[in-house]
């Protein structure tokens, strides 16, 4: 069936709801059987993780390297002038220590930020126009729309 030329019974009828809306029973099956009307968010990297990935930049890799050359040379000449060594790889390790807290500052920020901005819908069930967080629609929900009204992406 071609949704852009059927009639609003078609449509109405394809979906299997009323004029009035979904009922409650119908609303949990369908909620159930499609799940909710969001992203899959992915889990965030773990700590270890986030550490390992602050010593994958190229500079970072090259400190490292000439730290790892200057003990090197100090173990060979026979001289105990590690100092440059390790500064080298305090520095890095202080970068990276700094990298993993403001990734997760962010993370927070971006978290907190999502909780603000969720979108709300109007839909008919029941034969009643409700206000509902976008996530709950389900296939065959009637949206109620003005002009300047979000759409649900999928909707």
């Amino acid at each position: 069936m071609d949704l852009q030329k059927a009639s609003i019974k078609e449509i109405l009828k394809k979906f299997a709801v009323t004029e009035e809306g979904l009922p409650n029973e119908e609303i949990q099956k369908r909620l159930i059987k499609y799940g909710k009307n969001e992203l899959s968010e992915t889990k965030p990297n773990g700590l270890l993780k986030k550490l390992l990935f602050q010593f994958s930049d190229f500079m970072v890799i090259t400190l490292i390297i000439a730290a790892a050359t200057s003990f090197i040379v100090s173990v060979v000449n026979k001289n105990s002038d590690f100092i440059d060594s390790i500064i080298i790889f305090v520095v890095v390790l202080v970068n990276a220590i700094i990298g993993v807290i403001q990734e997760n500052q962010a993370e927070k920020a971006i978290e907190s930020l999502k909780s603000l901005s969720k979108p709300m819908t109007k839909v008919k069930r029941n034969g009643e126009i409700k206000n509902i967080p976008s996530a709950n629609i389900v296939p065959g929900d009637i949206l109620i729309l003005n002009n300047g009204d979000l759409v649900t992406a999928d909707a």
